[in-house]
């Protein structure tokens, strides 16, 4: 594997790592009954949204190659 490919591979788990972060924190604040306005709920959020982000792009630079 070349240098790109352990940059794509790692890039790819640190996003999908980022999504399911945000994802958890989520499920945790709904579970403990928290206002829809609080910070925890802002920074799963932020967090979901960054891996997602992240995600799409990678996939579709991949495809441009």
């Amino acid at each position: 594997m070349n240098g790109g490919g352990l940059h794509r591979g790692g890039t790819f788990v640190l996003s999908f790592a980022m999504l399911v972060i945000g994802i958890a924190i989520r499920v945790e604040s709904l579970a403990e009954n928290a206002s829809a306005l609080t910070g925890r709920l802002l920074i799963a959020v932020l967090f979901m949204a960054a891996g997602a982000g992240r995600l799409y792009v990678e996939l579709r630079r991949g495809r441009g190659t």
